[in-house]
């Protein structure tokens, strides 16, 4: 179940620039939490909906560039907004290069900061379908029977179905049949679509099909 949507985390050990911030957000009908440091918000129970990070990157403890090192690993990292008044390029390139939204040197004007909450927004409303659709992709996987799977295997290697039939000493037609199953009970329109999510919901291959 996902928590509220559009809730934004302020990170920053500075009072005023965190109540400034919650202040600007609420005022534009935000859902805000604040903490005081990286430490504090991993901390706080994993969040499962659509949000967004404002993080300051020097903190006591740890840094914000160390805690967007390990919300990357997360299963469902939120899109970050960096705030600085100690930042320099190579440091704003690197962090945008890790999937930054915006590194946004102080004193920001408030649309600018505005703005930048706007496409961190919608990146995690983006990433967030994309986690569902992950999340549905893995339980209609559960669905197919042990020869379509077998078949899904061969599928998303690329390979034809004459190959397919070879490869599992049945006949083509069989391979024709559970291939439209397969589709079908994953909820695909393409076999583009299927590699991509198979890819993306980490499903291993046996070595000899890759």
């Amino acid at each position: 179940m996902a928590d509220k949507p559009n809730c934004i985390f302020i990170i920053d050990d500075d009072d005023s620039m965190r109540r400034s911030l919650r202040d600007l957000l609420q005022s534009l009908n935000y859902d805000v939490e604040t903490f005081v440091s990286a430490e504090q918000f991993l901390a706080r129970k994993p969040f499962h909906g659509i949000g967004c990070i404002i993080l300051d990157v020097r903190m006591p403890g740890l840094s914000g560039l160390d805690l967007q090192e390990r919300l990357i690993k997360a299963e469902h990292p939120m899109p970050i907004v960096f705030i600085t008044g100690y930042g320099d390029l190579p440091m704003g390139v690197d962090a945008m290069k890790k999937g930054a939204v915006d590194f946004l040197p102080k004193p920001f004007d408030d649309e600018q900061l505005i703005m930048a909450v706007g496409l961190a927004l919608e990146k995690g409303r983006k990433a967030w379908a994309e986690f569902n659709r992950l999340q549905s992709f893995r339980e209609c996987l559960k669905t197919l029977s042990p020869r379509e799977f077998d078949v899904f295997r061969q599928v998303i290697t690329g390979k034809l179905n004459k190959q397919i039939a070879a490869a599992l000493n049945i006949a083509e037609q069989t391979v024709k049949i559970h291939r439209a199953r397969v589709m079908q009970k994953m909820k695909v329109d393409s076999l583009a679509e299927l590699v991509r999510l198979a890819e993306n919901a980490g499903i291993p291959l046996p070595e000899e099909l890759k």
